[in-house]
């Protein structure tokens, strides 16, 4: 008969499939105040703790507002306790300011960007990501992604001056297996994973070491879970290899 694969089973909403999201500290956004309003403000807080949400790569700060208000956002690299916030338009383009996209000088490196303004920040998140001003023109704000792609996004978009902390941190190996498990429990994903290929026919569809028994690996975004597996509603069977231009 076989077993449940991994995609019928995350569904049950056992404590072997639920994050751990009780000890996150708070959601890294933005104030809520209207785009337009702080497109012509100035709004000025203090960094007065820098703490560390479980699952995340970088800490987060926390910012008390002179009117009141009190967020959590993504730390950049270079601000400390203490250190004085500008938030609004008319701040000035230094580590760690809040702007919107339009009032950022070309050139300027920014992290933790909306893709829609007031969406609370969703670009450049990970820790030592950024992405760079490129232009302004009439149709918006042109930046280059962390992939080197480049997009226009609407100039009332926030972003904070400067790039994710911990940079470095990709770059220590997890030398034990039971770090990498923690690491991902936090995130609440399953680890360690096994490919479909490896498994015996009985239980995935893709299993077993014969090429002809396997399926094709593409499935509609209507599949039920145990048959959507592989790669959900592609228009092609993979990513397609760079040709090199000789």
């Amino acid at each position: 008969m076989g077993k449940r694969i991994r995609v019928q089973r995350s569904g049950r909403g056992g404590q072997n499939f639920r994050a751990s999201t009780h000890k996150r500290v708070a959601p890294a956004k933005y104030p809520g105040i209207t785009p337009k309003e702080s497109f012509d403000m100035l709004l000025t807080g203090v960094i007065v703790d820098l703490v560390h949400d479980p699952g995340r790569g970088s800490p987060l700060s926390k910012i008390d507002f002179e009117n009141g208000l009190s967020i959590y956002t993504i730390t950049p690299e270079g601000v400390y306790t203490g250190q004085q916030i500008s938030y609004g338009g008319n701040a000035s383009s230094e580590i760690g300011n809040i702007l919107p996209l339009g009032k950022m000088p070309e050139g300027t490196l920014v992290c933790n960007l909306e893709l829609r303004p007031g969406d609370g920040g969703k670009l450049a998140r990970s820790s030592g990501a950024y992405t760079t001003v490129v232009g302004h023109t009439p149709q918006g704000t042109l930046i280059r992604l962390p992939s080197g792609r480049t997009r226009y996004v609407n100039d009332y978009c926030l972003a904070t001056v400067g790039i994710i902390s911990a940079s470095g941190r990709t770059e220590k190996p997890f030398l034990k297996a039971g770090e990498k498990f923690h690491l991902m429990k936090a995130k609440g994903h399953k680890y360690p994973r096994t490919s479909g290929r490896k498994m015996v026919a009985a239980v995935h569809p893709y299993g077993s070491s014969k090429k002809a028994a396997r399926r094709t690996t593409t499935t509609s975004h209507g599949a039920p879970p145990g048959q959507k597996v592989g790669l959900i509603a592609a228009r092609s069977p993979g990513q397609k290899k760079k040709r090199t231009i000789r």
